[in-house]
């Protein structure tokens, strides 16, 4: 089948593109507004831009206008990335319903939080993993359009038990990724294939 990308409307690429790149890892953005608010909210469009320094990205829809995360990290400068395994999908799922901005999706779901080292937004409290942000970009793209956000990790935390030899260990993280609509999946099996030759690894 070819498809003409001019002749889809919004709705039709969006479920051609979210069905297709597959699977999407979950950034659980954690922010908080200038009144104290904590906002945490799932963002599927996220990815690694840098090692150094260690920079991330998100995106983040307007089409009502700026999502509280967004608005919150306009105001602040800081957010959390916090990284869900299978045992916390469901209350980070729960975190994608769409509540005023002054209610917070901590306090209402019963997510505990605990405070960040190096950034006023809490983190997950259960999360294995999360990165400690400062807001170095925000732009906008697209014509709905969508806020492109890139983040400076400041500050890791790993859980112990996952850090090993300077590597994280996928089988204990078991993390969670999205592959359309409402639909989640495990990380599944684990394949490793040796370099190919004249492999140098950066």
């Amino acid at each position: 089948m070819e498809i003409d990308a001019a002749t889809l409307n919004r709705a039709t690429a969006y479920k051609l593109m979210t069905g297709a790149i597959v699977p999407r890892p979950v950034a659980w953005v954690t922010t908080q507004s200038a009144e104290g608010v904590v906002n945490a909210a799932p963002y599927s469009a996220y990815t690694l831009i840098s090692p150094d320094p260690p920079l991330l990205v998100f995106h983040s829809s307007r089409r009502n206008g700026d999502k509280d995360s967004a608005r919150n990290i306009r105001a602040t400068g800081e957010f959390v990335v916090n990284v869900a395994n299978e045992d916390l999908l469901v209350q980070m799922h729960q975190c994608s319903a769409s509540l005023p901005p002054d209610v917070s999706e901590p306090a209402t779901f019963g997510i505990a939080l605990s405070p960040s080292t190096t950034v006023t937004p809490p983190r997950i409290k259960a999360s294995p993993i999360c990165f400690e942000c400062k807001q170095v970009q925000m732009f906008d793209v697209g014509n709905e359009p969508h806020t492109v956000i890139i983040g400076q990790i400041v500050h890791f935390y790993v859980a112990d038990r996952l850090y090993r030899d300077g590597r994280i260990d996928q089988a204990q993280l078991r993390p969670v990724a999205r592959v359309g609509g409402p639909t989640y999946a495990r990380l599944g099996e684990l394949i490793h294939l040796p370099p190919p030759q004249g492999y140098r690894s950066d």
